[in-house]
């Protein structure tokens, strides 16, 4: 059973999240947040695997909370899936930078929630390619040379590829390569960067300038 937390200071919506998680199979709403500020007094409590944050909130926004819960769990953290109302919201980057592991749109398909919740609770990362070099366009500050960590010509090939959304399997038919040594290699990109997933593999590529948006 997949545990989410929802943190949200819309009540509607809170309601909303919770009918449509609740009525799937495998899945349930542990708690419930109004602000940032609740987050990880309730994350404590309940241990979520996932945590739907919402990045716009009063006295805390989603930004700070994702740091904060990050930091409250070091070793085991729940995964953080972004809720915004745009797309192009300059607090969504912020909060990838900050360890979210995805975002999804607040107008998104119950399906597509649904989803989306499974994808980063299994541990892989929501990518949306072309959303993130646009969030990375108009909000990024690269710091030129800086982030590759050292990567090999290899390892570099894997992150750019990454970065345009393809998986495991795809890059491996791309390279002509195993798929188990795709993974050694994604592995070792996410070793050097010291990122936890593949989204935060990509932002620190386009935030270092490896990957110009």
């Amino acid at each position: 059973m997949t545990g989410v937390l929802i943190a949200d200071d819309d009540e509607l919506v809170r309601t909303g999240l919770r009918a449509i998680l609740g009525a799937q199979p495998g899945l349930t709403v542990t708690g419930e947040a109004g602000d940032g500020s609740e987050v990880v007094p309730a994350a404590v409590r309940r241990r979520p695997d996932v945590v739907l944050m919402d990045v716009r909130m009063p006295r805390l926004d989603g930004i700070q909370a994702t740091r904060l819960l990050l930091a409250r769990f070091p070793q085991d953290p729940p995964k953080v899936l972004v809720l915004t109302t745009f797309a192009n919201d300059e607090y969504v980057f912020a909060a990838l930078q900050a360890g979210a592991s995805g975002f999804l749109l607040k107008r998104a398909r119950p399906e597509q929630i649904v989803e989306a919740v499974r994808v980063v609770a299994r541990g892989d990362s929501l990518l949306f390619p072309a959303a993130i070099k646009s969030l990375a366009a108009a909000y990024a500050r690269p710091a030129r040379g800086l982030g590759t960590a050292g990567l090999t010509a290899r390892e570099a090939e894997v992150l750019a590829l990454m970065a345009d959304g393809m998986s495991n399997a795809e890059i491996a038919e791309r390279l002509v390569l195993g798929v188990e040594t795709i993974k050694t290699h994604v592995g070792n990109v996410l070793g050097k960067l010291g990122v936890r997933d593949r989204t935060q593999a990509v932002v620190a590529a386009y935030k270092s300038g490896f990957i110009s948006p």
